[in-house]
């Protein structure tokens, strides 16, 4: 049991009899009388769907141990991603609703923690910043201002808006959060 106002980004809890895993969490402690309140955003390990919920700070909550196991990506159909232990060859699916648009960046051979609740994987932890190949943007504009920005399609057919110095070709590093351009990579080509 952990208490509402404990909860981290990454635990999973039962709540409601249903799993979920926080996503983020913010005390608020309260004054006076007032009790402290932790909000919190929760998405369903069955569904999910996400959920934001407040709770009293004292309220015991079921905290469920997350296992987390490096493994590579073999492949991905229209429903799920196929995820292999190296060690044991265990295959595992991870559907495709619990990755979300991440999803589109997984390579074959690509090594990453899978987390597991209660034997089930239920998420993949991607790194925070990805190097992604530029496929097809508009040509550099290098006389304009820095402050606009083009559309560009990347690899796993993902757009996003760049710099108008980026060009078709360039790596750029990405956000995974937030899925926005950060930079352009060291090295500028690979």
């Amino acid at each position: 049991m952990v208490q509402a106002s404990q909860l981290r980004a990454g635990m999973a809890i039962l709540f409601e009899g249903q799993l979920y895993k926080v996503l983020a969490a913010e005390y608020h402690p309260g004054q006076g009388k007032m009790g402290g309140v932790t909000h919190a955003r929760l998405r369903n390990l069955t569904t999910g769907t996400l959920r934001e919920n407040s709770f009293r700070s004292e309220l015991k909550l079921e905290d469920v141990p997350v296992e987390k196991q490096a493994m590579e990506f073999l492949y991905a159909d229209g429903e799920a991603c196929y995820f292999m232990n190296p060690e044991t060859f265990e295959q595992v699916a991870v559907p495709l609703s619990l990755l979300g648009e991440q999803a589109r960046f997984l390579k074959p051979e690509m090594r990453l923690p899978v987390e597991f609740v209660q034997e089930r994987p239920v998420s993949v932890q991607f790194p925070d910043v990805l190097e992604v190949r530029v496929v097809e943007t508009a040509p550099p504009a290098h006389a304009q201002q820095d402050s606009t920005w083009k559309t560009a399609r990347l690899e796993g057919d993902v757009e996003i808006m760049v710099p108008q110095f980026v060009k078709t070709g360039d790596v750029i590093r990405l956000d995974m959060q937030t899925m926005k351009y950060l930079d352009r990579a060291k090295g500028g080509m690979k």
